[in-house]
């Protein structure tokens, strides 16, 4: 026969609930009945060494003993935390003379806001976002790039170069422009491509519109019918999309660049008030990037024929392109880390890109 029957058990427990003023006494409870050393927990153990008889009389007290432990004690668990929640708040007061302290609350920066705004837009018309270093290599940043080496671009008064070599003894440089991660991208993608890349460029330039470090968006699109008019479309499509507006009217004017041929400005249609800048259908200009269809020597300096394969790129300035949509004058402003700006200027962590909303809606 069992020492002790279930009812003995049941009023040991009870009379040890009763005593019982905090949490550290239900828990020492639990274990004294519960736990692997417990009454309950034995005497369930020991009815493997008795008759049949037993077991039967005895299990199914003791199985509905133990959900009985377990109940009571949950709720006396329960009404002490509301007990202690209760004489805790009792305790504490607000002392109205201590000093407000204000809660630090931080912003998204411009220049990442409108990152997000070029990737969601993009990534719509399916191009991919390609990354690259920011330290790079005469020929990525210029040979590549049909830049001969007597341009005024390879010249220290223009770009940083820094006291290491490359594998061919020329020196290394921090990257001027984002084309760099175009030929990257296209050495080992020979035939289609449609990618951005974005990042910092550096160049040896500081006034209101300029500054040593700034950030750039080129695109990159490559295939074996492009022409103009696709890169016409593309541009018209993104410059709609960022400034939020039905239709911009867009002007492209001839011009020069080294890795593109034929190569344009592109302006859009503006109207200027004493408020803000106004973009969409006007007949004001103002010049936003430039564009061209990649020049055969970029392409076969990256191993594709242009025969088989033709492109577009085109180019702008990520902080040129916040300062237009959100009226921020100063360029040099974006990096002054200047509290009281970033307050001003600056978005919440929760806000969505523009363009995000317009698909939402």
């Amino acid at each position: 026969m069992l020492e002790e029957t279930s009812e003995d058990l049941q009023n040991a427990f009870k009379q040890q609930l009763s005593l019982s003023e905090t949490l550290e006494d239900l828990e020492k409870i639990r274990l004294a009945f519960l736990g692997k050393k417990g009454k309950v927990t034995l005497s369930l153990k020991s009815l493997g060494s008795q008759s049949i008889e037993v077991r039967k009389s005895f299990s199914k007290d003791l199985n509905i003993l133990r959900s009985f432990i377990a109940e009571s004690l949950t709720e006396k668990k329960e009404l002490f935390q509301k007990r202690d929640l209760s004489e805790k708040i009792s305790k504490e007061f607000e002392d109205l003379s201590l000093p407000v302290v204000v809660e630090e609350r931080g912003c998204v920066h411009p220049i990442t806001q409108v990152k997000d705004e070029l990737i969601d837009i993009f990534s719509k018309m399916e191009f991919t976002l390609e990354d690259g270093p920011e330290i790079e290599t005469d020929f990525n940043n210029f040979t590549a790039l049909n830049i001969n080496e007597a341009h005024p671009a390879r010249q220290s008064h223009d770009t940083f170069y820094i006291n290491q070599k490359d594998k061919n003894r020329l020196p290394l440089l921090l990257r001027t422009h984002m084309s760099t991660v175009q030929i990257r991208t296209m050495m080992k993608d020979k035939k289609a491509l449609r990618m951005i890349a974005m990042g910092k460029c550096y160049r040896a330039d500081y006034d209101a519109t300029h500054t040593p470090m700034f950030h750039q968006i080129e695109g990159l699109v490559l295939g074996p019918d492009i022409t103009m008019a696709h890169m016409k479309w593309c541009l018209q499509k993104f410059l709609s999309e960022f400034f939020e507006v039905d239709k911009v009217n867009l002007r492209m004017r001839p011009s020069y660049f080294p890795f593109t041929e034929p190569s344009a400005e592109v302006d859009i249609g503006c109207k200027r008030t004493k408020e803000k800048l106004l973009i969409g259908e006007y007949d004001e200009w103002l010049e936003i990037l430039g564009c061209g269809m990649v020049h055969p020597n970029v392409l076969k300096n990256c191993g594709i024929d242009p025969e088989e394969v033709q492109g577009f790129a085109f180019g702008c300035g990520i902080d040129r392109l916040a300062m237009l949509k959100y009226g921020i004058p100063d360029l040099r402003s974006f990096f002054e880390t200047d509290k009281r700006w970033l307050e001003h200027y600056g978005f919440q962590g929760l806000d969505i890109p523009s363009s995000v909303m317009e698909g939402i809606a």
